[in-house]
């Protein structure tokens, strides 16, 4: 069922669902712990699965039920296990090394939302889908981009990092599922093992920078330059 045709109902839970995922990507970019941020990007995690069970059953695309499902398990707890882990050897509470105050980082993200919402309504009104719930999925995996990317500029330990590329990639899986709910499983299963390994290889990296740096910033891998 095309996004721009959905009855009432199933527009307004896609709506609120996108908006909450938005909201918890602000918690991360207005906190310095990292607790905070794990526990929101586990929650935006499953707010996407529940996201993705609901497009399945109003669209008819029974395959997202899978993907739901393998969403919660794998976004919403291994991977949420995995970076708890790497904070507890790290025994690092918060964000030390950051570039601006969370107050400037939250004006920032508000300026990318307005932003992001422009761009949309451009784009609404050339596919004629303005006004609908096609502008909203714009709005919210735009939003979400440049979250994340601002998260990788602005943040520099490493793991604040990983959640930023997370925060990104979430953004991108957010805005398939509404615009593009036929996508074939097999991509969607190849996206989330991907994240996988990028939690694996982050996780190397930490350990290398604790062991030969003795700190967790990425400013400090300009000390690792022979």
């Amino acid at each position: 069922m095309p996004v721009e045709h959905l009855d009432p109902l199933a527009a307004s839970l896609f709506s609120l669902m996108a908006i909450l995922s938005l909201l918890l990507a602000f918690v991360m970019l207005g906190s310095r712990w990292l607790n905070n941020y794990l526990y929101a990007f586990a929650a935006e995690s499953w707010v996407i699965a529940g996201l993705s069970a609901v497009v399945g059953f109003y669209g008819g695309f029974p395959e997202l039920y899978a993907i739901a499902a393998l969403t919660a398990l794998f976004r919403g707890l291994i991977l949420p296990y995995l970076l708890a882990r790497i904070i507890r050897r790290l025994d690092i509470k918060r964000e030390i090394h950051e570039a601006l105050r969370p107050s400037s980082c939250l004006v920032l993200g508000a300026a990318a939302i307005v932003f992001a919402l422009v761009v949309s309504e451009h784009i609404g009104v050339r596919v004629g889908a303005a006004g609908t719930v096609v502008v909203l999925a714009l709005t919210v995996m735009l939003s979400m981009k440049m979250i994340g990317f601002l998260m990788l500029v602005v943040r520099h330990e490493a793991i604040s990092q990983i959640l930023g590329l997370l925060v990104l990639e979430n953004g991108i899986f957010l805005g398939a599922q509404i615009l593009v709910p036929g996508m074939p499983i097999l991509i969607e299963l190849v996206i989330l093992f991907d994240l996988l390994v990028v939690v694996a290889c982050f996780g190397v990296l930490v350990r290398y920078l604790t062991v030969h740096v003795g700190s967790t910033s990425s400013l400090d891998l300009k000390r690792l330059v022979g």
